[in-house]
């Protein structure tokens, strides 16, 4: 009776097991894509188009299938087969085509990169004033508020946020960040203080009177922290590539990103950012300029070159690049200084 009741069981586990591979082998051929019969080309030459230009899409049907209508979408915005590129972001974008058959439909994809229509304009600099600035400031962010200069900087174990008596270069207020955090851009919105810090995928959020921390808060997709800036009602973060991220204030949560692009290609290392006169003013990280760049649709209109600048402060072994831009709308003039310098320049900027 044993034996019989343990045969019974093997029995009953090996058949268990030819089903159960029966299933899972259905589950994984039912799982993989049928490859569609259509195929979606455009215009655009080698997958790459400017946005002064039209974008015409053709079905390619091999199999004449008919074909009762097709649905097109950029970005998951529905469009034409015959679009007008003008308003639509820069950068690395999906066409879909939802193609309508025999009572059934299939979609199929194109990447394409579409580029700014025109090139960046050249500006230039004026010094209209120099104040004194902290050599041993590694600095990341730069912004004024209520006619106070504000300051976040960087490397671990130096890192630190502080007020600063931008006149003087007297420091008001400062805190030490804890050695595990390498300080990055901040700004200051709706009475709040946002800090980012480097590679630890976590940023705080401060009173920006006291520097009482509120809270903290992580990072999405975005996978590190280089500058912020806002437009009173939207933050925009930059990570080191060409991205830079729209934030809800509230909740923080990466909403979106524009990608900052010229007529030749994208322009990545974004890193301080400032928001002046409805555009986004961003250090480019090793380079010393700035890149202006339209925030619909990230296009660079324009790229300030600051290189003399460094030429005019103390000459020492740890001097760094150009980092850090501010704009107070006390006196309409940009603030700019770099990584270790000792000085800080009041400029005014004109096309050259």
């Amino acid at each position: 009776m044993l034996k019989n009741t343990i045969a019974a069981m093997r029995l009953f586990k090996f058949l268990t097991l030819i089903i159960l591979t029966i299933f899972i082998g259905s589950c994984g051929s039912n799982s993989e894509q049928k490859k569609s019969d259509f195929s979606l080309t455009s215009n655009a030459k080698k997958n790459t188009i400017s946005n002064g230009k039209t974008l015409i899409l053709t079905i390619n049907n091999p199999k004449n299938h008919s074909i009762d209508s097709v649905a097109y979408t950029l970005n998951s915005k529905r469009i034409t087969d015959n679009f007008d590129l003008s308003g639509s972001k820069l950068g690395k974008q999906t066409i879909k085509a939802t193609v309508y058959f025999n009572e059934q439909s299939e979609t199929t994809a194109l990447n394409l990169v579409i580029l700014n229509s025109k090139s960046p304009k050249i500006y230039n600099f004026k010094i209209i004033n120099t104040y004194p600035h902290d050599i041993t400031s590694y600095t990341q962010g730069l912004e004024f508020y209520n006619g106070i200069l504000y300051e976040s900087t960087g490397q671990r174990g130096k890192s630190r946020l502080r007020k600063v008596d931008y006149k003087t270069g007297k420091v008001l207020k400062n805190i030490d960040l804890d050695k595990a955090y390498f300080g990055e851009g901040l700004t200051i919105l709706n009475n709040n203080l946002y800090q980012l810090t480097w590679q630890s995928g976590t940023g705080f959020i401060y009173n920006p009177d006291t520097f009482e921390k509120k809270s903290s808060f992580k990072y999405g997709k975005s996978k590190e922290g280089w500058g912020l800036c806002n437009d009173g009602k939207v933050i925009y973060k930059s990570d080191g590539t060409e991205k830079i991220w729209m934030l809800d204030p509230e909740t923080l949560t990466e909403e979106n990103y524009i990608q900052a692009y010229t007529n030749h290609g994208k322009i990545s290392n974004m890193n301080e950012l400032e928001w002046i006169n409805g555009k986004i003013y961003a250090n480019r990280y090793q380079k010393n300029g700035v890149a202006i760049i339209n925030p619909e649709n990230g296009a660079i209109e324009g790229v300030i070159d600051f290189s003399s600048l460094k030429e005019k402060v103390k000459q020492h072994p740890t001097l760094d690049v150009l980092n850090g831009i501010a704009y107070n709308p006390d006196t309409k003039t940009i603030f700019v200084t770099g990584k270790h310098w000792n000085k800080l320049f009041e400029v005014e900027i004109f096309e050259k």
